[in-house]
């Protein structure tokens, strides 16, 4: 099982607070550190505000040497397909090759209504989803010295020279994730080399893979996909210190309890054919969670 530290900065973390977990968590062993792409609290006051993903993502690829960088997930809403595509390229290539990129149809109205990001219904979010889809990989995937031309509803590029090129080919991993029924899983099994689940107790989290797994057949995949959840975690020494974790976070469900206890219930998506487990620290001053998470639990995981 490999373990991706996963943040939510946008609950109040500065830059410096994002590259103090990532080098702890490359120190620790840890596969990988991904934070959300978010402009908005969703608890408290926020402060001292957002940072914004791929600039954070670009700069620790600088100031990290090993551990893999990514979004879990970027919206599509955000940014235009074109450009995204130059910027995690670009990271990756600062990266040396490092970089995964999760995207998403974006969900969180009201940061889109505070930062003056136009916010559509459901099903234009979920085209101009799949449409970035079909731009960012054919973008990486252009051979150089040849042009990339895609004319859809939303999104036009023409006579593009598809550069710069990442330094992964034929470019970063792509991760998609959720719960939706249909039209995610279908493009997970055309687009992505990893699906995650967030959030989700076990018994729905094997629901939703079996759905990606018809997807994946149907479609006549034959490329293997990763599996992997993310859930907050609170692990403690003893029950007391998990419990005092927990509520210094206002957790109710997630991973919780001694690091034997966490292991057990990561164990159980392991079962399902999870492969990637991203443990979600939400509070970013306490290094002392991932220490105990990398020495304790990490070891006995499958």
């Amino acid at each position: 099982m490999r373990l991706c530290v996963f943040t939510e900065p946008q609950e109040g973390a500065s830059y410096d607070d994002l590259r103090k977990v990532a080098q702890r968590a490359e120190e620790c062993g840890f596969d990988g550190f991904f934070r959300s792409d978010h402009f908005l609290t969703m608890s408290g006051d926020g402060l001292p505000g957002p940072t914004d993903a791929w600039l954070t993502l670009a700069a620790l690829a600088v100031q990290t040497s090993r551990i893999r960088l990514g979004t879990l997930v970027s919206s599509a809403t955000f940014r235009l397909p074109g450009t995204l595509a130059v910027a995690v390229a670009q990271a990756d290539q600062m990266s040396g090759g490092r970089i995964e990129l999760g995207l998403g149809a974006g969900w969180f109205e009201a940061e889109h209504t505070a930062y003056g990001i136009p916010f559509p219904r459901v099903k234009e979010r979920f085209d101009r989803f799949e449409e970035q889809l079909q731009v960012i990989t054919g973008l990486w995937r252009t051979p150089v010295g040849e042009r990339f031309t895609f004319h859809g509803d939303h999104y036009d590029l023409t006579d593009s020279p598809a550069l710069p090129k990442p330094a992964q080919t034929p470019g970063p991993p792509i991760i998609i994730g959720g719960a939706g029924p249909k039209r995610t899983p279908a493009l997970a099994a055309r687009y992505a080399d990893e699906f995650n689940v967030p959030f989700q107790p076990v018994e729905e989290s094997a629901r939703i893979f079996e759905r990606v797994r018809e997807a994946c057949a149907a479609q006549g995949r034959e490329v293997p996909i990763v599996f992997s959840v993310a859930q907050t975690v609170a692990c403690g020494r003893t029950p007391a210190e998990a419990k005092a974790r927990a509520e210094r976070i206002g957790l109710t469900g997630g991973v919780t309890g001694t690091p034997s206890e966490v292991v057990d219930q990561i164990g159980r998506y392991a079962e399902l054919g999870v492969t990637r487990f991203f443990p979600q620290f939400l509070d970013l001053s306490d290094l002392d969670h991932l220490d105990l998470f990398a020495s304790d639990v990490a070891p006995q995981l499958p």
